[in-house]
């Protein structure tokens, strides 16, 4: 055994004080109404400016927050990440206010299934839609983003997997290493006969504990290795990815699917800890190689700033899980079924029409964002998205009063992961297809609107983020989120009213 020493925009929400008052019921209307919501006819639909004449958002605006006019146009890298909201859950049940600073809105959003019309290939589907709030000219606006349908695991790519996993002595606690090894032997009987895995672990040092190996009349030797993992020393989670990133390398398959998986609690004590310094390191297989990280957070105590920068930067995307149910739904499911990707260095723009809108301001993406100048520029990395996803994107936007006609145009440019042929789809949308009020709008509108508003009131008391319109205290999140369980039967969405729930019988 070898052993080896070892942005988007806009900053946005969050309640700047408590939040005790209900969302105010806005006038009821038609939610019939589709016109303009989505598009579908390819780059030449709806193109967004190829670049930005207005100001840097925030520099010279008194509200660091809202784009200033006259910057009209959003940019930035997609994410799929959802550990955010994963860890957010765990630290309620266990009776604990979330820090403010590890709410990412956005990966709250991210967290529930949309119903959004799928691509027949490669690439995305772009709807837009919007319903207004209670707050006089401001509405809710989403952009919905999504790729084909994951594929039959026999249809798919064959994958090569290099599992990276923290043995260090905090791994100890119930629900780290044990669940990981229990995820890990039931996903292996789940993986084809043509799959391979690599098995690096670190605590101070790293070690491959297995090279890269096929599935195929090999389950018991795999399963043996990771049976025999046990947590020993510190954390040195930099020679566990240099480690495993010169595994993953070693054992490259052409035509399949390499992917590092980072399985860790990420409370790095030893070693380099700088997350930049740490992919710096890797970052020629990365590029070369198109080894992508996937980062899987375990534990009560978790680096959750540390795997998520890890993630951006690996072009990889982050959960977290906290029992079994979350692992096995990560390991057996997500992994094998998600392995292989339908676009590279995705990115998303969207224009507002200065005719018609005031101030707008993303919902999260904070370190996602990316410059307006660069929206085209394919050199500047995007997000790695696999099928079966959807990507949204929630905006809070104020229209000048009585404003008419076009309001928005959505426009994703993403690269084929094997030609890196750029190609572009695009949606628009109108002042018509304004739903009069949010709580009348479809049952998958309002989940994204209940958990953008519940990341807002995580963030309650933390004066660096500023409150959504219309925003809403958890007595009356929990009362939405309970209506939306019934009604859209998601065992996803009964979880979140549970999850509020606990919230709101903390002291915020």
């Amino acid at each position: 055994m070898e052993r080896h020493p070892i942005r988007h925009l806009l900053v946005l929400t969050a309640l700047g004080g408590l939040l005790l008052t209900g969302c105010g019921q806005g006038a009821t209307g038609d939610n019939s109404s589709s016109k303009g919501r989505s598009g579908s006819g390819g780059a030449t639909g709806f193109p967004a400016p190829a670049y930005s004449d207005g100001t840097s958002p925030g520099e010279d605006d008194e509200s660091r927050d809202l784009a200033p006019s006259p910057d009209h146009l959003s940019t930035f890298a997609l994410d799929v990440d959802t550990a955010s909201y994963g860890y957010a859950r765990r630290t309620l049940a266990d009776g604990q206010r979330p820090d403010p600073s590890s709410i990412r809105p956005e990966e709250f959003v991210n967290s529930f299934r949309q119903d959004y019309e799928r691509p027949d290939g490669n690439g995305f589907s772009v709807t837009v839609d919007a319903a207004r709030t209670d707050e006089e000219d401001w509405s809710l606006v989403r952009v919905g983003l999504a790729t084909r349908a994951a594929e039959q695991t026999g249809q798919r790519p064959p994958a090569a997997l290099t599992f990276v996993i923290d043995i260090s002595g905090s791994m100890s606690e119930p629900g780290r290493l044990d669940l990981a090894q229990h995820s890990l032997d039931t996903m292996t009987e789940r993986l084809r006969d043509d799959d391979s895995v690599a098995i690096v672990t670190f605590s101070d040092q790293a070690e491959k504990v297995l090279p890269m190996t096929r599935l195929g009349g090999n389950r018991g030797e795999i399963r043996h290795a990771i049976d025999n993992l046990a947590p020993t020393y510190s954390t040195n989670l930099a020679a566990g990815v240099e480690t495993g990133y010169a595994t993953a390398v070693e054992g490259l398959r052409e035509g399949a699917t390499n992917r590092v998986v980072l399985v860790s609690d990420a409370l790095a004590n030893d070693g380099d800890t700088d997350p930049d310094s740490i992919l710096d390191r890797i970052d020629g297989a990365r590029r070369e190689h198109g080894i992508t990280l996937f980062g899987v957070g375990v534990g009560s105590d978790y680096g959750d700033a540390l795997m998520e920068r890890l993630a951006d930067k690996g072009d990889g995307h982050t959960v977290y899980v906290s029992g079994e149910d979350d692992a096995e739904q990560v390991f057996c499911e997500q992994l094998p079924q998600n392995i292989d990707l339908t676009a590279r260095d995705a990115k998303a723009q969207v224009a507002f029409d200065p005719e018609t809108v005031d101030r707008f301001r993303l919902v999260g993406y904070d370190n996602r964002r990316v410059a307006d100048d660069d929206f085209r520029d394919d050199r500047v990395d995007g997000g790695e998205v696999g099928p079966g996803h959807t990507v949204t994107a929630l905006y809070a936007v104020r229209t000048k009063p009585g404003a008419e006609g076009h309001l928005a145009t959505a426009t994703v440019r993403w690269q084929d992961p094997d030609t890196r042929t750029p190609h572009e789809e695009s949606g628009r949308l109108e002042t018509d297809s304004l739903d009069n009020s949010l709580w009348s709008t479809s049952p998958r509108f309002q989940v994204t609107a209940v958990a953008a508003y519940f990341a807002d009131a995580l963030r309650s008391g933390d004066d660096r983020w500023d409150s959504l319109p219309g925003a809403c205290g958890f007595t009356e999140l929990a009362e939405r989120s309970e209506e939306l369980a019934k009604k859209t039967e998601d065992n996803d969405v009964r979880q979140l009213a549970e999850t509020i729930d606990q919230a709101k019988h903390l002291e915020y």
